[in-house]
């Protein structure tokens, strides 16, 4: 892992609002590479990168979707992508990052 990620991981995890992180593998089958945080720990984890997964998976369908490279302003293959997506709920907030390799999902109590 480069030296960025380890610092922004760092940075993460000392943040007072920030209840763990997860750093995925991108692919059918989404594993942990890295995690923090007691609310990832064990299955509870193991879900949460699934779902996270499919999250990903399920928005960037739709964007191919809604714009399927049919020459209107793209180029083929020159369709949109996501880039990052937030996700709050009455008790947490849900912060995704995906990257070509794999996918940074932060959990946070918005009310810290």
């Amino acid at each position: 892992m480069s030296p960025e990620l380890e610092q922004t991981l760092s940075m993460l995890s000392a943040h007072r609002s920030v209840l763990g992180y997860l750093l995925i593998t991108r692919g059918l089958h989404p594993s942990i590479i890295r995690h923090s945080g007691v609310v990832f720990e064990g299955e509870h984890g193991r879900k949460y990168a699934a779902v996270v997964g499919r999250i990903v998976e399920s928005v960037q369908g739709g964007l191919e979707e809604l714009n399927p490279g049919d020459g209107v302003g793209t180029s083929e293959g020159d369709g949109d992508e996501v880039r990052f997506m937030r996700i709050r709920t009455k008790r947490h907030e849900l912060l995704i990052s995906p990257d070509d390799r794999y996918l940074l999902a932060v959990l946070q109590d918005p009310a810290i």
